[in-house]
């Protein structure tokens, strides 16, 4: 059993060990975040190299590249330089990801669906990606844009009760959750929703 997490990985330094198709898509979900990326592969594809805010070093991997990094994804074509990546970050005490490859892994990638700053994660513990991503890809026709607004709406209405010094753990968020906020946001309709919302809570906090 895995522990799941969310990482901060911004302004932290990372490093892709490879540089092709799955390197990419690992940079870029490390940027997506905020991540300093370093990527070190014999070869870059032109594609990478199009990313001007990542540090390249087109050569082997070393293993004091790992000096100064706080996670690593091994994501080359040789199981046994992402075994020797695995193994440097081990002694290092860094975690890493071997791409696809859970036995050279502290830590899996779960299949993610994001809608503004709202993440739903699918994992299994890498030992099927592909379900995983069947999984994302049903619930992404499950949980529309919709769903980001609807994070916002709540997200402010929070804030601005604790700035107002109302505690709001005993609040009654569900209630709105089951209201009819999502269709009042899918019909363009903020202000009803809004509305609904804080009809919600006066009334849980009577």
């Amino acid at each position: 059993m895995q522990y799941p997490v969310n990482l901060v990985l911004d302004g932290r330094q990372c490093l892709v060990v490879g540089g092709g198709k799955i390197a990419l898509r690992k940079v870029e979900g490390l940027l997506s975040c905020g991540a300093r990326v370093r990527v070190v592969a014999p070869r870059i594809t032109p594609e990478l190299k199009l990313l001007t805010e990542v540090m390249f070093d087109e050569r082997p991997w070393r293993p004091d590249d790992l000096g100064g990094v706080w996670l690593v994804i091994a994501a080359t074509d040789d199981p046994a330089v992402n075994r020797a990546v695995y193994q440097a970050g081990e002694r290092a005490g860094i975690w890493v990801n071997g791409a696809d490859d859970p036995a050279n892994c502290s830590f899996t990638l779960p299949s993610v669906v994001r809608r503004g700053d709202l993440q739903i994660a699918v994992s299994t513990g890498g030992r099927s990606p592909a379900l995983a991503s069947w999984l994302r890809r049903r619930i992404e026709g499950e949980i529309g844009p919709e769903y980001a607004v609807l994070l916002e709406i709540l997200a402010t209405e929070r804030d601005g009760l604790r700035a107002s010094g109302v505690s709001t753990e005993g609040l009654d968020w569900r209630s709105a959750l089951d209201s009819d906020m999502l269709d009042l946001i899918r019909t363009g309709d903020l202000a009803h929703a809004r509305e609904r919302l804080q009809t919600c809570l006066s009334s849980s906090s009577d």
